[in-house]
């Protein structure tokens, strides 16, 4: 953590010494990123026409991967709360109001439906208090934070309350929606809370993104707030079906359990539908795929997981110790084969066969880290560094690129319209 002294480009010089397309960013939309992780929210959002001028992330390896893949971005690797948001807002030579889009997902952990202890002590909640320092200084255009589902249910309902009355009175008008990814081409099971915030003034319709896939779903956690339903439908029922693993990721190269091969390999096959070569586009290559080493007792056990079995199919003697007693409907995800024609399960900060369903339909291992990043929908373009336990922490954390390119698009269309609607009224008045 670097508590002092200036602020760090990704290059290792002083924030006043920026690239010169940073002071004179390219046409489209501003943005900074706080809480940015790896870059997922922050690539989706280029996609969509965003140009991030400065990035926030404490973990430095996380940061380490933002900054290889966003060289135009200065990436700020401080803890935050030891930033001053009025000096960066003059370094980025931005006026109150000038900047764009504030962007961000403050750490959710403390948040998640799944985490054993959900707590207003737990520290990491106060972090949302951070993102909202910003907003204040900034006064953006446009406000958007991303977090898990449990947010919604999170002490009933009040901390969402809150965050979206601080915004009220920053001057926005919010609104809440949870939206499931794979209704926008992404081909896993992931649900994201989204809160856009709008200058008041500005009309909230539309700013959420109409989903674009029809996709099999279940709910599992509050889908109410305020008495109204805040999860997002698919409103045609003519709409194309999910992309699936196999869609994803059949064009990869082939690996044994353990394999290394090549840091770039060739691809297995020429793009086989739209999915694959749109993620694809600029790529010479495929990196950061490489089998994890699985042991004796995974192989053993894989060998009787069918695509689209899980724990249930393994004989009792080769199951853990701790699952034999379990019951055959609880943990459906362990030990999975994923169905190549359905849906992953939610890419984790690991892709362990102990937690889901992580083996590869039709070879004998586990998911590799460039294949759960196109699962995440993470372009091949995008390198990962560090170790591959680093690599694969800093997929699942992320926000899949595909879901920030349609909330981006959707974004963008509002900015454009409040936009005209405001130099209509000025030429009226």
């Amino acid at each position: 953590m670097n508590s002092g002294g200036g602020m760090k480009t990704n290059r290792g010089d002083t924030l006043d010494m920026f690239p010169v397309d940073v002071r004179s960013p390219p046409l489209g939309h501003t943005m900074i990123d706080l809480f940015a992780g790896a870059g997922g929210l922050s690539e989706g959002l280029r996609e969509a026409g965003f140009h991030s001028l400065y990035a926030n992330e404490i973990k430095s390896r996380h940061a380490e991967t933002y900054a290889l893949n966003h060289p135009g971005t200065i990436v700020d690797a401080r803890d935050i709360r030891l930033v001053n948001a009025e000096e960066v807002r003059e370094e980025l030579r931005l006026a109150k109001g000038e900047l764009d889009l504030l962007a961000g997902g403050p750490p959710c952990q403390g948040f998640s439906i799944n985490a054993p202890v959900r707590s207003g002590d737990d520290q990491r909640n106060h972090l949302f208090k951070e993102f909202l320092r910003f907003v204040g200084e900034f006064a953006p255009r446009a406000v958007l934070i991303e977090n898990v589902p449990g947010l919604v249910s999170f002490a009933d309902g009040e901390t969402l309350a809150a965050i979206l009355d601080a915004l009220k009175g920053l001057g926005y008008c919010a609104d809440v929606r949870i939206l499931y990814a794979p209704h926008y081409g992404v081909p896993q099971m992931r649900w994201r809370t989204v809160i856009v915030g709008l200058q008041d003034g500005t009309c909230l319709r539309d700013v959420f993104p109409e989903p674009a896939h029809q996709a099999p779903l279940r709910v599992n956690f509050t889908s109410k707030f305020g008495g109204r339903n805040i999860v997002s439908y698919p409103a045609e029922m003519e709409l194309p079906a999910h992309i699936s693993v196999r869609d994803a990721i059949d064009d990869l190269p082939t690996l044994k359990n353990g394999e290394l091969g090549n840091p770039v390999k060739p691809y297995r096959t020429p793009p086989q539908n739209d999915f694959q070569r749109i993620l694809r586009a600029g790529s010479a290559g495929v990196v950061n795929h490489e089998a994890a080493n699985l042991s004796a007792v995974n192989l053993q056990r894989l060998a009787h997981i069918p695509p689209g079995g899980n724990w249930t199919n393994i004989p009792e003697p080769l199951l853990p110790e701790g699952m034999r007693q379990a019951r055959r409907s609880d943990h459906t995800k362990r030990y999975g084969r994923v169905d190549p024609n359905g849906l992953a399960s939610t890419i984790l900060t690991k892709c362990d066969p102990h937690w889901g369903a992580y083996f590869h339909y039709d070879q004998d291992r586990a998911f590799t880290v460039r294949e759960a990043a196109r699962i995440q929908s993470f372009p091949d373009t995008f390198r990962f560094s560090g170790s591959r336990v680093e690599q694969y922490e800093q997929v699942g954390n992320a926000v899949p690129p595909l879901l920030a390119a349609a909330i981006g698009r959707s974004l963008s269309l509002a900015l454009r319209h409040n936009g005209l609607a405001t130099k209509e009224l000025a030429s009226a008045v």
